[in-house]
């Protein structure tokens, strides 16, 4: 179970998905606590999401149980890096190469530790927005970054960036402090806050998403200080932006209405406009997809993809543009093989933004790849075929080959009992006992009616020296054909080993091999545990005169039968 906990922590490490990856690592300390790789795993998690103490604490854990492991002082040299603690970090990594002098990992980690003591990072010239009780003020007035302040993994953010301002640098990639930052200086930065809670509120993949409008410019009528002038360029792109999502906010009203074509104007008005928002490109996608136009739909989502990606945009955005297109190609795909891009599409969504929704349509898409394979598959002509081609190799004793063609003869035509009749026959040849048998249930299960079916399971069982089931399974077998000479034949087989039981004329290694495999009965261990059971077998050794009153139960007298059959119980 560790194990794989850990299999799927790497798996989300390496998509990117580092949140994922510490509650998988978690779950697998949970099961292996003294495991020092999972620790290691960890911390590396913790890193890549900047929680350096959580990555420090779990690095200390890795070298408290693995003091000889270099790889553990790797991960406690960068925690200590990420905590710009330059000494400790220095000493980390010196005590890993000790240990292996020739580790590359800890020779770079090592310099840069070595550097950043040599040469303290500059004061960050944005550290004073941060200071003081006014920054949660501004941050609470402002409609924009307000419920910032509900998460909690931000505020722990901005607590931080308030201990240490050099920090700072550490938490840019994070749009909210962006945002936030924006605030504090009352600068107006361009950030994809929008996109976000678009993707937010996105009821599913290909659904418009229909958010708020952002403001381009805020009031500030509690703040008497005069706004700072802006350059005539930085205005015209705020008016820019501004029209852009004034005809986004009408694409979405026209979406909302079903008025496709006035959203389509809408949406690549605001793309003509500026093109430096991907959401615009995304919504009009969604309306392709909606109106059916596929082709149209795949166009802009592939040129989304490419400019996200030029723009470095949210990864979850260019997500959403490739899990809209591995819609589209879904709604198109009419063969198994149309659903091979598909999946690749998904697959590359999931690559950058681990979405539940997505992995649930590539799931639905697998599926429905492989449903269309068997049908593309089915051909009952070719499966009559296969099955006398191996009726043909099971005349000529050659087991392995007649199975190889019965096995395509199911394939062609899955409904064909005798195709599994068949097979079973040669896997009782070939000692295959378990494979014989299930293939005999699922003949019977195809059609109760077929006799051979039943003389295929009442034979593996026979082998299989399970004289009272394959008894029963004849018996069934007769209740459709009752003058059928080969089920009737087993019968007798199975009277025979029944009565040499009864009769004691078995020989001890027979006697011994019976019992051992009656233990492994689920319905003999019932009756040996059953009180009643017991107390009836007791008289039968003790209490003559109790055993006959017993014997007149026919319940009672069928299992003493079946621990007699079994070599439980022998009667003298």
């Amino acid at each position: 179970m560790a194990d794989e906990a850990k299999a799927k922590g790497n798996a989300a490490f390496s998509s990117g998905d580092f949140t994922s990856a510490v509650n998988h690592f978690t779950e697998a300390i949970n099961l292996a606590p003294t495991n020092h790789v999972l620790y290691s795993n960890r911390s590396a998690a913790h890193a890549s999401l900047l929680r350096y103490e959580e990555a420090l604490s779990d690095a200390k854990k890795t070298v408290e149980l693995k003091p000889d492991w270099a790889k553990g002082y790797s991960r406690l040299g960068a925690a200590h890096l990420g905590l710009n603690q330059s000494d400790e970090a220095v000493e980390a990594y010196s005590k890993g190469l000790e240990i292996d002098p020739s580790n590359d990992a800890l020779k770079s980690g090592l310099a840069d530790a070595s550097r950043s003591r040599a040469a303290p990072p500059p004061p960050n010239p944005f550290g004073d927005a941060f200071k003081g009780p006014e920054m949660w003020a501004k941050l609470t007035a402002d409609p924009s970054t307000r419920g910032f302040l509900k998460q909690p993994d931000f505020v722990n953010m901005m607590q931080e960036i308030q201990r240490n301002p050099s920090s700072l640098n550490l938490y840019l990639k994070d749009q909210r402090v962006m945002q936030s930052l924006g605030v504090l200086l009352n600068v107006q930065f361009r950030t994809q806050a929008g996109d976000e809670a678009e993707a937010e509120a996105a009821r599913e993949e290909d659904e418009m998403v229909v958010n708020e409008p952002v403001a381009v410019e805020r009031k500030r009528e509690a703040e008497p200080e005069r706004e700072p002038e802006v350059g005539g360029e930085e205005k015209e792109r705020k008016e820019r932006k501004g029209k852009a999502l004034k005809e986004k906010e009408m694409g979405n009203a026209a979406y909302k209405k079903k008025d496709f074509d006035t959203a389509i104007k809408h949406y690549s008005a605001a793309i003509e406009i500026d093109d430096e928002d991907i959401s615009f490109i995304t919504n009009r996608a969604a309306v392709h997809l909606e109106m059916g136009k596929y082709d149209e739909c795949i166009k802009d989502c592939d040129k989304a993809v490419e400019r996200g990606r030029e723009l470095r945009s949210d990864y979850k955005m260019v997500a959403k543009a490739l899990t809209r297109k591995g819609t589209a190609l879904g709604k198109m795909a009419k063969v198994s093989k149309d659903y091979e891009p598909v999946i690749e599409t998904y697959q590359k969504a999931l690559t950058e933004h681990r979405n539940p929704d997505t992995l649930k349509r590539l799931n639905e898409a697998e599926r429905a790849k492989k449903e269309l394979e068997q049908q593309e598959y089915f051909d009952p002509a070719i499966g009559d075929e296969e099955r006398e081609k191996g009726n043909q190799f099971f005349k000529e004793q050659k087991y392995p080959d007649a199975v190889r063609h019965y096995t395509e003869a199911i394939k062609r035509n899955p409904k064909d009992p005798r195709a599994y009749s068949n097979r079973a026959a040669c896997y009782t040849k070939l000692g295959a006992m378990p494979e014989g048998l299930k293939d005999a249930e699922k003949c019977i299960e195809l059609d109760p009616t077929f006799s051979k079916g039943y003389s295929r399971k009442g034979a593996v069982q026979f082998f299989m020296k399970e004289y009272d089931n394959a008894m029963e399974t004849y018996q069934e077998g007769l209740k459709h054909d009752p003058n059928n000479q080969e089920l009737l034949d087993g019968v007798r087989r199975c009277v025979q080993q029944i009565n040499k039981a009864n009769r004691g004329d078995l020989t001890p290694e027979e006697l011994k091999e019976r019992q051992a495999k009656g233990m492994q009965d689920p319905e003999i261990q019932n009756i040996l545990t059953d009180p009643v059971m017991r107390q009836v077998l007791s008289d039968l050794q003790e209490n003559p005169a109790a055993a006959q009153k017993h014997m007149q139960n026919p319940m009672i007298m069928n299992k003493i039968q079946k621990l007699i059959s079994s070599g439980i119980v022998q009667m003298k």
